[in-house]
C-alpha cells in the first residue's frame, strides 16, 4: 500500500484567482482535526452520519468502530464512504476523502495505526485518565474494528476570504 500522493487539480467554482490547496496543507488539516464526520449508506438507502476519531495512517484515513455499531453494519454491505473534517467557520478549509473501507487484519498494520493515532490524540488514548483509553490496545488485539479508507478522491473546500475547491485523485488500485 502507497503513501503516494494524489493529483492535484483547481476546481472550476473557485474564486478569480485562487490557487488549489496543495496535498501536503490538505494532509496537515487531516493532521490537526479532532472530530471527522463518516457518511455510509444503510442496506435501505439511506444515509447515515456519525462524529468519529480518524487519522491519516497506512496510505488512508483509519478509524475504529465496534462490529455491531451501525457504520460497521453499513460498510459490511457498502464500503463506499466519505470522512469529513474542517473548521465549521465560514473561513479555513474543509476537507472530504471519499474511498472505499475495508477492515485492517495484520496486526502489524494495527500496530502502525495505533501508533499514529496515539501520536494525534495523546492522553485520551494513552492517560488511564483519557476518554479512549485502553482503545489502542483493543485495537491492536483485534477486539475493536480498525477500517482504512484507501483514498478515491478527496476535496479541500478553501474559504473566506477566497474561494477555492480543490480535487486531489488518487490512482485506480
Amino acid at each position: 500500500m502507497s503513501d503516494g500522493e494524489p493529483d492535484v487539480e483547481l476546481g472550476p467554482y473557485s474564486s478569480p484567482g485562487a490557487r488549489a490547496t496543495p496535498w501536503a496543507s490538505a494532509l496537515a488539516v487531516l493532521g490537526e482535526a479532532e472530530v471527522f464526520w463518516l457518511s455510509t449508506v444503510r442496506p435501505d438507502g439511506r444515509p447515515h452520519v456519525t462524529p468519529l476519531l480518524a487519522a491519516w495512517s497506512l496510505g488512508g484515513m483509519c478509524f475504529t468502530t465496534g462490529d455491531q455499531e451501525r457504520k460497521a453494519r453499513n460498510l459490511e454491505s457498502n464500503p463506499r464512504c466519505a470522512l469529513t473534517t474542517g473548521t465549521n467557520a465560514l473561513t479555513g478549509v474543509d476537507v472530504v476523502i471519499e474511498g472505499v473501507a475495508s477492515v485492517v487484519g495484520e496486526r502489524s498494520e494495527r500496530e502502525r495505526a495505533v501508533a499514529d493515532f496515539e501520536r494525534k490524540y495523546g492522553p485520551h488514548l494513552t492517560s488511564p485518565d483519557g476518554v479512549w483509553y485502553g482503545l489502542g490496545e483493543a485495537v491492536v488485539a483485534g477486539d475493536v474494528r480498525l477500517y482504512r479508507v484507501a483514498p478515491t478522491v478527496g476535496f479541500a473546500f478553501g474559504k473566506l476570504p477566497t474561494a477555492s475547491q480543490t480535487r486531489y485523485l488518487w490512482p485506480s488500485r
